[in-house]
């Protein structure tokens, strides 16, 4: 699995260099949940810089970690978010909630 981490003052940045699919995010939503509850972060941002695909399963994922974030009084935001990942978003509904720069 391949995420990168960096903290600095309550802001966590986590890097995903993968696809987001059924096959891999449980896998990636342990390691995120070990790491928010690690450092408990007032804003968590997603770069997508490296994510190719990702599907439903991804959309939930993602919320639960926002939900998580947000239980802890932080944010959360994504950037480097290619059209491809961005159409999945907008379907979803996500922008509504999260911020995407």
């Amino acid at each position: 699995m391949n995420i990168k981490f960096d903290e600095v003052d309550k802001l966590l940045t986590c890097q995903i260099t993968e696809e987001i699919d059924h096959h891999t995010t449980e896998k990636i939503r342990r390691v995120l949940d070990d790491e928010i509850e690690r450092y408990i972060p007032k804003r968590m941002v997603f770069d997508f810089d490296k994510v190719s695909f990702m599907d439903s399963a991804g959309i939930g994922m993602i919320l639960g970690r926002y939900k998580m974030i947000r239980m802890l009084g932080g944010s959360m935001e994504m950037i480097n978010v290619n059209s491809n990942v961005r159409k999945i978003f907008e379907m979803s509904g996500i922008p509504k909630i999260i911020q995407i720069k």
